[in-house]
């Protein structure tokens, strides 16, 4: 039902913001939603199998930020080939990922505060390894093709759609074949559900939890690899708030913030309604202060209503 009903908004939300500016459903705003959801959608990926697991993780957006500094230095740097390096960017927040659920797991340390010392750890590392500038990739205009280009495109001149957009759908489609069709998925919504009857039960939970966050590390790189082609740079200080984003997107789209309930398909709806919104307000001049206020109002209105849900339940 809250899929259904966050459908239905950003159909509303569509429709609204075209009558009040002719400028909305242009294509190129409609191409510039799609890129701005790109990012921040591989993210909430990610994120969607740790808040279904019971935990959350605040260092997605600063593990994006490493991860695309990583990759500069592997592909600029160390002039690596762009296959190695990409893979590279992607392992390094798989890495950070692995980090978070080993203090998690095995240090029994409270996910919130495991994920912001990860936050606060790997916002140092990007500035320090860049030298606080920022990493180009003009010797290899390729990277940036890779993102910016279309495939769709080639073969339809006029649905010229960047090969980003592709890379999100693609990443969905693999996150929801993990979580609704693998073992994986299944002692995710176990673990989130009843983590202490789930390891009564033979389960290793340590184990799968440790997954949980290295999978959610390998979005959050794959998010760092695309932003960083699609600016053609890797900015060490761009990634923070990215993790609000994210995490707004996955509890609008109908996962819920105490475990064992949640799906990608609403992680996408809500990570598109959080760029719509975002676009939307921005084309009518509302200022950014109120675009903050209005998306965290939607957030509580979000959790309020998934509160609703359980105690009818």
């Amino acid at each position: 039902m809250q899929r259904l009903l966050a459908f239905g908004a950003l159909i509303i939300l569509f429709v609204g913001f075209s009558i009040a500016s002719p400028y909305f459903l242009t294509f190129d705003n409609v191409i510039g939603i799609l890129l701005a959801t790109a990012v921040n959608g591989i993210l909430a990926l990610g994120v969607t199998f740790v808040i279904i697991s019971g935990g959350i993780d605040l260092s997605v957006g600063t593990v994006l930020t490493v991860s695309a500094v990583m990759t500069g230095v592997f592909i600029t740097n160390n002039h690596w080939p762009i296959w190695l390096g990409m893979l590279g960017g992607i392992l390094t927040g798989g890495l950070a990922g692995f980090v978070n659920g080993v203090v998690i797991a095995k240090m029994k340390i409270p996910p919130f505060i495991a994920t912001l010392g990860m936050l606060n750890v790997t916002k140092g590392l990007a500035l320090v390894i860049s030298g606080l500038k920022p990493i180009y990739f003009n010797d290899t205009p390729i990277f940036r093709s890779l993102a910016m280009d279309s495939i769709i495109g080639q073969v339809i001149p006029k649905l010229d759609i960047p090969n980003a957009v592709l890379v999100l759908f693609m990443a969905a489609i693999i996150a929801n074949l993990i979580l609704s069709k693998t073992v994986f998925g299944r002692y995710n919504f176990a673990i989130g559900s009843n983590e202490e009857a789930t390891r009564l039960s033979g389960v290793n939970v340590d184990a799968w939890k440790i997954g949980v966050y290295t999978l959610c590390g390998l979005f959050a790189g794959l998010a760092g690899v695309v932003i960083a082609a699609r600016l053609n740079s890797a900015q060490p200080a761009l990634g923070a708030g990215y993790e609000l984003d994210a995490i707004a997107a996955t509890v609008i789209g109908g996962t819920s913030l105490s475990g064992g309930e949640g799906s990608i398909v609403g992680t996408v709806i809500g990570a598109f309604i959080i760029s719509t919104l975002t676009n939307g307000l921005r084309i009518l001049s509302v200022p950014q202060e109120l675009q903050l206020v209005v998306t965290g109002c939607i957030v509580v209105l979000a959790v309020y209503a998934d509160i609703l849900r359980r105690r009818r339940k």
